[in-house]
């Protein structure tokens, strides 16, 4: 068990007057269960629940008034309903639709006590007409392993109290790119880093890639709503981890002979247990840009260590001396999405992305991000500035004169001009500093 930034969230929302009970979202094996596990230490009491017990979900099942089943709770958990503070952790409780529907009293008949719920496939009971308890719970999102906690997981805290610095010191730079390389090697899946951690071998690694890919593929019936899904989910499953980080297809998806609206159906399911996300881009520059749902979307999954697992990559990356010359890019600017979404532990925290609408064009922009009501176009690359059209297509026509490229080359504020020579403020922000990409750009606007 290793420290996991979420604890402080949950700290902050342990001592909120107007709290409600908590729902922890987050894909399977992401470390829901012991990171509640640790923040559990901060009370006189932990009743722990799992919904996939027969005897446990019963609890929930049976018709007893709600002060009732608190009793029959504690009487269970053999705990004193009044012997200090409490917290309660109900787990896979999307396996208990009743569960759900009560998390509701918690807040308004016994607020005294802490409960968070949790479960991989939660989203997938609001299609069954379940009564969800809409306003009256709350959401944190629980996302893999961030640069910052492998830091800390692997024993580098040197490295690590550094990077916590307002200013990195520039001597730094080699050591946490090499670290950072490490990281967008292994990826944040808690079982890997941990055994990384434990033995600093790589080649250990393998058994858990395999036995997480497993797990998803068995899960599938878990996910399939209906028999006629299980094929097309499975077939996502089986081939999505190794063409990860490219906009794709929907229709005949991965070399399939199957349909939009089969494909299509079968990723919204895999969406909601978190696993990937159908990135859409925008083609706007303002922050209320929508998604242009008629374009190809770019597949982003859960975990950047497991495309680089299913594709063979590992070695390519360690061998490379620039990390964004990997996969065509490809990996670097999914690392890159996954500490963007890790800087956040909210539910609406999503990926953007921009294209240009002139269909001769080709510019694209790899990441979008929201700040004081802007869209800061984020270019993940290397090489000169010169090189980067896209990002100077962008700011050709952008209402703000701020843009990021996130690189493998050191930290630094250059201003510079299109080709078409508008002048804009380039952010270079080397990969182990993306996380703290809103604090840096709040220096900019200082200055």
């Amino acid at each position: 068990m290793f420290y996991r930034e979420i604890i402080k969230n949950l700290k902050e929302w342990a001592v909120r007057d107007n709290r409600k009970p908590l729902v922890l979202r987050g894909a399977r094996q992401v470390g829901k269960t012991t990171a509640v596990e640790m923040f559990a230490k901060e009370f006189d009491q932990y009743i722990a629940l799992n919904l996939e017990k027969e005897e446990e979900r019963m609890i929930f099942e049976t018709s007893y008034p709600f002060q009732d089943l608190l009793m029959a709770l504690f009487f269970y958990a053999k705990k004193d309903r009044y012997s200090g503070r409490t917290l309660i952790f109900i787990d896979e409780i999307q396996n208990c639709p009743k569960a759900v529907a009560l998390l509701r009293y918690f807040k308004e008949e016994a607020g005294d006590l802490l409960v968070i719920a949790a479960g991989s496939l939660l989203e997938t009971i609001m299609d069954r007409k379940i009564s969800y308890p809409v306003g009256r719970v709350e959401f944190m999102m629980l996302h893999p392993v961030s640069f910052r906690e492998f830091l800390a997981a692997t024993g580098e805290n040197q490295s690590l109290d550094l990077l916590n610095r307002d200013e990195v010191p520039a001597f730094a730079h080699i050591q946490l790119m090499r670290l950072f390389k490490k990281y967008l090697t292994i990826g944040g899946m808690p079982q890997v880093v941990e055994q990384y951690a434990r033995n600093k071998d790589l080649t250990a690694l393998q058994p858990i890639y395999e036995s997480l890919l497993k797990s998803y593929i068995e899960d599938v019936e878990k996910y399939a709503p209906s028999l006629s899904q299980v094929q097309y989910i499975r077939h996502i499953l089986t081939t999505a981890f190794e063409i990860a980080g490219n906009r794709i297809t929907i229709e005949n998806f991965g070399g399939s002979t199957y349909k939009f609206r089969e494909m299509k159906e079968a990723f919204t399911t895999l969406e909601k247990t978190l696993l990937f996300q159908l990135v859409y881009p925008t083609t706007e520059l303002s922050v209320s840009a929508l998604p242009k749902l008629k374009l190809k979307p770019r597949l982003h999954t859960l975990d950047t260590g497991l495309i680089n697992y299913s594709t063979n990559m590992v070695k390519d990356i360690l061998s490379t001396e620039d990390i964004a010359d990997v996969y065509r890019g490809r990996i670097a600017e999914h690392i890159t999405g996954q500490e963007l979404l890790a800087m956040s532990n909210s539910i609406m925290n999503k990926l953007q992305f921009w294209v240009r609408e002139k269909k001769q064009s080709s510019a694209e922009i790899d990441y979008l991000f929201q700040y004081n009501g802007k869209l800061i176009p984020i270019e993940v690359k290397s090489g000169s500035i010169g090189k980067l059209r896209s990002l100077h297509q962008f700011m050709d026509h952008a209402p703000h004169h701020l843009a990021v490229r996130v690189w493998q080359g050191a930290y630094s504020v250059e201003k510079t001009k299109t080709i078409s020579g508008t002048e804009f403020t380039l952010l270079n922000l080397p990969f182990y500093l993306v996380h703290r990409l809103e604090r840096e750009l709040d220096k900019l606007i200082e200055n």
